[in-house]
């Protein structure tokens, strides 16, 4: 299945691609992004380092049905990447995103964040939903509980911060669908 464009009121979702790379290695590298990334991410970031992950790991992952990557643009500025937002077919890790920080405080995480989680949903047609945090990541939780998940889970986890309290959030497909009706 190919990622399809999804947008919003005023995002475009646009399907990752090789030559995004360049733009994600001048904005992902800033300890305000990576600090609550999972312990894998380099820190300090190489400077390939968006080049390989967007090569080997993450279009690999789509190539195979098991992930799916949208980079985050406005309307206004369709060549502009502000952030990164995946859903991933994994046990207990099926959303993850980024934004950069100038972007950020603004409703466009939230706004990337439903459409992709109502692909999750209706188009994929996914039961569930559930997506790992740093338990610090105040912005990420918030997300989380203004989409209606519920935290189910906590542990210990290695960050690019060191080893932090994680949570772990989830939401049913019917859960989702009463939401976005009400």
């Amino acid at each position: 299945m190919t990622v399809p464009l999804l947008t919003t009121e005023r995002l475009l979702l646009k399907p990752l691609q090789a030559e995004d790379a360049a733009q994600i290695q001048t904005l992902y590298p800033r300890w305000e992004i990576v600090r609550y990334m999972v312990a894998t991410v380099p820190w300090p970031y190489p400077e390939n380092g968006a080049e390989y992950y967007v090569n080997n790991v993450a279009l690999p992952d789509v190539a195979k049905g098991i992930a799916w990557f949208w980079t985050i643009r406005r309307h206004e500025t369709p060549d502009e990447l502000m952030g990164l937002i995946c859903l991933y077919d994994e046990d207990d890790n099926n959303r993850g995103f980024w934004l950069a920080p100038e972007w950020q405080s603004q409703g466009y995480m939230r706004e990337a964040s439903i459409a992709a989680t109502d692909y999750w949903f209706n188009t994929l047609n996914k039961p569930l939903l559930r997506a790992p945090k740093a338990a610090i990541n105040a912005r990420s939780q918030r997300i989380s509980v203004s989409s209606g998940m519920r935290l189910v889970r906590t542990e210990k986890k290695a960050y690019v911060s060191g080893e932090l309290e994680s949570e772990l959030w989830e939401i049913t497909r019917d859960e989702w669908n009463a939401l976005q009706r009400s």
